[in-house]
């Protein structure tokens, strides 16, 4: 049963116009969920119908699965590293858009020929045209079939070439024209760069050449106003007139302004100038004339009415070079020569060059406004070449995207529909054909795990899949240097012998062989039979466990005495203290015996009595056991399912709990359904080793166990014991004679 979720756009290529039936799916039954089947294309372009709630997975991650990292990367539109079902929908929507019959799809191999573009709609025609352009560049005119290795070498060779569509250009990309050289590189140096497609070289782009072209044109125009007469009395020359003028005029208008006081008040004449206070500190620093408390000082000594001297001893010396250019560049040419500088005079200079100081001041504030105007003009000249070199390069930028959308397309058509067999439905897994999810095969502890998943955190893995109620082995890989982590399903065979540490070898899809070493172990029931002798063996582990302790123990006991016996027998000849020996006892006369061999008698009676007593307990509970008769053997299945059905009960439980899902939304999928692992498909996923049909053995094992006294021993009473029940039950009396058989003894025992 299906619901239609989102409706498909009228006119798809290869599909039909929904009508007021839905389409018709088709469904197999595998981990105990419904999976559907992609017979044709239409059950492709036709996706959004499929209700997602029969979805295998919902999302999946873009790394760590064995799948074409580019192809989910143009799948995973939003970038977030992440596939989900809006996503896959619109590229099996995209991909239809653009083919004649979505029967494509399914056919895989990464190759398309033109013919199956549908060239009646713009974006296949488009892709058509290219494909074409792309076969004839490369020499293929007889051909019209396209592969993914042709697009991939043409999109490589294109970002190499000159206009590689990006729209940056650099120097290079200028060729042999050196002035369009020059201004690329000065506008990266004051504008910045943008890396170029190609090996990532520092070029221009459309935004950065504008606003330089627009700083240097704002530069231009300011050069421009400055040609106005009023503006340059000086022609040329005002310019440096003015520049040297703003140098000094505050200065010179603190000088003026301080003589003016003064021939106010010719008592502040003294507070006007330098104290001797204030040249007293000016000596304490070691003396140079252009230090900041010289320059600090009146451009000369103040009084009432005094003329500015232009040089001389009589001027502040950290002005001397200033007020000269001053002179030589504004007095002199304006005023004439000349020694001092009255105040009028000085008002006169300010008029003359205040328009030409107001033209500096509005000069544009970046970072091309300190060249001269001949450099400025050299770089407009190029502005043109600059903006249709950018434009050409941009212009490339249509087969780009043509280059990359076939690309693409191509890349659909090989791996749309493994994604669509591993995302929408678990064909792959379920056909064992190599799921995406699984990372390879692990060889450890003689079987092979198909069901391998690679993990990124060990912990935080384990947090979830042991939900799975799997059994799980963390491994920890490594290859020449390189390190990954994988997580491997043990579902079949025991789990005695997996512990932390052991080793193994991991072969990936690649077939690359990585040694690999248990980190980390989930323990969890791999079959019934597994569980069913689990108790016994936990029971035998346990003696062995008490007896190695016992053992130890009387081990530790026999070293201590022997020690002090031999302490005693090394230190026998060796005098007493006599101040000790008198104030102790004297020992009575006897074999000195270590303390291990000290055993009271009263210890070996006790030892005697609970060794007749657990003797009759035994007989008894046998001889009980053996007047059940014809129950017997119902006695002794109540017994195993007594000790082993809590543990197969428990193992049952968990096997139908096995699952796929946590272990894979621990790596980051998202399973719509539980995706049962059954004993039957966990078989296949972990196999053990076994002897090849037909192989024989030529020699008997020289190293087999020997079971020697104590396992003649166990035969011998376990025939005794079954001769004994044959015996009770009447079943060997035909073969006895009259004297041995049951009924009589029975007949002739007495109060029979």
């Amino acid at each position: 049963m299906t619901t239609a979720t989102a409706p498909v756009p009228a006119g798809l290529p290869g599909t039909h116009t929904p009508g007021p039936t839905p389409h018709r799916w088709q469904f197999i039954r595998a981990g105990g969920v419904d999976q559907v089947v992609f017979r044709s294309g239409e059950d492709i372009a036709r996706i959004a119908e499929l209700d997602q709630k029969l979805w295998v997975a919902l999302a999946c991650p873009t790394r760590g699965i064995d799948f074409d990292a580019r192809t989910l990367d143009l799948i995973d539109t939003d970038g977030d590293g992440r596939v989900r079902p809006p996503e896959v929908i619109a590229a099996c929507r995209w991909a239809c858009e653009r083919l004649r019959s979505a029967d494509v799809l399914l056919a895989g191999g990464g190759t398309l020929s033109l013919d199956d573009l549908d060239d009646t709609r713009a974006p296949g025609a488009d892709l058509a045209k290219e494909g074409r352009r792309i076969l004839d560049l490369l020499g293929k005119q007889d051909t019209h079939t396209l592969t993914l290795a042709d697009i991939a070498d043409r999109g490589e060779w294109l970002a190499a070439m000159r206009f590689n569509g990006d729209g940056v250009v650099t120097p290079a990309t200028a060729g042999t024209d050196d002035a369009l050289h020059a201004t690329i590189e000065k506008a990266m140096r004051t504008h910045g760069s943008t890396p170029d497609r190609h090996e990532q070289t520092p070029g221009l782009d459309r935004a950065r050449a504008e606003a330089f072209m627009a700083e240097a044109q704002a530069v231009r125009d300011w050069h421009a106003q400055g040609d106005a007469e009023a503006l340059l009395p000086l022609g040329a020359r005002t310019l440096a007139a003015a520049e040297a003028l703003r140098a000094v005029a505050a200065k010179v208008d603190d000088f003026f302004a301080r003589c003016r006081v003064a021939a106010y008040d010719v008592q502040a004449v003294v507070a006007l100038n330098p104290s001797p206070e204030a040249y007293d500190a000016l000596a304490g620093h070691t003396f140079d004339a252009s230090v900041q408390p010289v320059a600090e000082l009146p451009l000369a000594p103040v009084t009432p009415h005094r003329a500015l001297p232009l040089g001389g001893a009589s001027l502040n010396p950290a002005w001397a070079e200033a007020m000269a250019a001053f002179a030589r560049d504004a007095v002199v040419p304006l005023l004439g020569e000349r020694d001092t500088l009255e105040e009028a005079q000085w008002q006169v200079l300010r008029e003359r060059l205040a328009p030409c100081d107001a033209w500096i001041a509005a000069r544009p504030d970046n970072a091309l406004a300190g060249l001269p105007r001949e450099r400025i003009d050299a770089l407009l000249a190029t502005r043109d070449a600059l903006l249709a070199l950018i434009a050409e390069d941009e212009a490339a930028e249509h087969h780009n995207r043509l280059l990359t959308d076939l690309e693409k397309l191509l890349r659909l058509q090989r791996d749309l529909r493994v994604l669509l067999h591993n995302f929408v439905s678990f064909r792959a897994f379920y056909r064992r054909e190599g799921a995406i999810f699984q990372a390879g095969t692990l060889y450890l502890d003689g079987r092979s795990c198909e069901l391998t998943v690679q993990v990124q955190d060990t912990a935080r893995h384990a947090a979830l899949a042991g939900l799975a109620k799997t059994c799980l082995a963390y491994c920890d890989c490594t290859r020449q240097g390189e390190k990954m982590s994988i997580v491997a399903a043990f579902t079949a065979g025991d789990v005695d012998f997996l512990f932390a540490g052991r080793n193994g070898v991991f072969y990936d899809r690649q077939g690359r062989d990585w040694d690999a070493t248990v980190t980390k172990l989930i323990e969890n029931p791999t079959s019934v039979a597994q569980a069913f002798f689990a108790p016994y063996k936990k029971f035998v582990r346990l003696i062995e466990e008490q007896v190695a302790k016992r053992a130890a123990a009387s081990e530790a006991g026999s070293q201590s005495a022997l020690q002090t016996l031999a302490g005693r027998v090394a230190t026998a000849d060796q005098p007493t203290d006599a101040a000790a020996s008198s104030t102790k006892t004297p020992a009575k006369p006897g074999p000195i015996l270590p303390t291990a061999s000290r055993i009271d008698v009263g210890t070996v009676a006790a030892i005697g009595v609970a060794l007749g007593s657990i003797s009759a307990v035994l007989v008894g509970i046998f001889g009980k056991f053996v007047d059940l008769g014809q129950w017997i053997p119902v006695a002794l299945v109540g017994i195993v399912i007594a000790i082993s059905g809590p543990s197969m009960l428990i193992a049952w439980l968990k096997l139908r709990q096995r699952s796929l899902g946590p272990i894979l939304d621990a790596s980051g999928w998202a399973i719509n359904g539980r995706m049962k692992v059954n004993v039957r498909l966990g078989g296949m996923l972990s196999q053990t080793a076994r002897v090849p049909p037909g192989a024989q053995r030529i020699a008997p094992d020289p190293y087999r166990q020997r079971h020697g006294l104590a396992g003649a021993l166990a035969v011998t009473c376990v025939v005794g014991a079954v001769l004994l029940l044959a015996w009770r039950m009447d079943w060997l009396d035909p073969r006895l004679p009259p004297r041995l058989q049951h009924d009589r003894a029975t007949a002739t025992t007495p109060g029979a």
